[in-house]
């Protein structure tokens, strides 16, 4: 009778040897050297006296580059070979099969401009051997919904002390304040508080009360506003650093259990034939000639 499960044995035997070469820290160390070589061959493109005399040297760094990541990429993919669905739960890895798979497309292929950004996309592989910057990244993406409520707020904010400044200080100051478009222009500038001694100067040449216009447009926009920004990045770094540790927890997890090999099998027949000669010897009669002994029944495997 043949072993109806060969195909996942293979399976796992797969994933174990990628999974082994994967995590060793070698391959970590080579990949990110080759995007690093990647990087610094477009660097050397952008000088069109170097990329017209070593054209055919860099052809081929950058075709031993693809080849080093399809390579990459086809381990990456064994070591899941086990359980293939968590390799696409994981969004890192959507990203480097996308950009390592579209560099096969023929239209990618042949259209250099996306080549070229294709390439660039590669830089940003780097995050996957840097935790830290794979967090960051992460908490990015994480607070746009935030950072865009934070965006219409502060919109609001800019926009209502334009009008305000351009009521104030239209006639006066026509060249910061003639326009609402100017007025926000000026304010958002001064977010930075980079030019508010002068702006405060001028204001106060016009009237007194500027004063209160520039000191509670500071307060409100440089302070309150931006640590409300802080507090919403903080927020989403402490979320990534969750999603990351479950991310790293599936990525350690490992596959189903081994089925039972020969040495399972043959520890399984010792103990049957154990208690079959037990029950032998307890149906044989003593040698005293008393009835054969009851042989009770074992509550211990063997």
């Amino acid at each position: 009778m043949t072993d109806p499960r060969p195909a996942g044995r293979r399976r796992m035997k797969l994933a174990a040897r990628c999974r082994v070469a994967t995590e060793a820290p070698a391959f970590g160390l080579v990949v990110f050297c080759v995007i690093l070589l990647n990087a610094a061959l477009m660097g050397v493109e952008t000088y069109s006296g170097l990329a017209a005399e070593y054209q055919r040297l860099l052809r081929t760094a950058e075709q031993c580059c693809l080849a080093l990541f399809s390579l990459e990429m086809l381990l990456r993919i064994g070591a899941f070979a086990d359980r293939p669905k968590a390799f696409f739960r994981d969004p890192w890895n959507l990203f480097d099969l996308a950009v390592v798979a579209c560099a096969f497309v023929p239209f990618v292929r042949e259209n250099t401009t996306l080549l070229r950004l294709l390439r660039l996309a590669r830089v940003l592989r780097t995050a996957r051997f840097l935790p830290h910057l794979r967090i960051l990244l992460i908490a990015v993406g994480r607070s746009l919904p935030g950072t865009a409520s934070f965006l219409f707020v502060g919109g609001l904010v800019l926009y209502v002390y334009a009008m305000v400044g351009w009521v104030c200080f239209a006639e006066s100051d026509p060249g910061h304040y003639g326009s609402v478009g100017r007025a926000m222009l000026t304010l958002f500038l001064l977010t930075t508080l980079d030019g508010l001694t002068d702006a405060v100067r001028a204001g106060l040449q016009i009237s007194r009360l500027s004063i209160l216009y520039y000191a509670s447009y500071a307060l409100l926009a440089s302070f309150v506003l931006v640590n409300v920004l802080i507090g919403v990045v903080l927020n989403s770094l402490d979320e990534a650093r969750e999603i990351e540790d479950a991310a790293d927890r599936d990525r350690k997890q490992p596959g189903p259990p081994p089925a039972a090999g020969p040495d399972t099998d043959v520890r399984d027949r010792i103990a049957t034939a154990r208690r079959a000669l037990d029950e032998i010897e307890a149906s044989l009669p003593a040698p005293d000639g008393r009835p054969p002994r009851r042989l009770e029944p074992s509550h211990s495997s063997s």
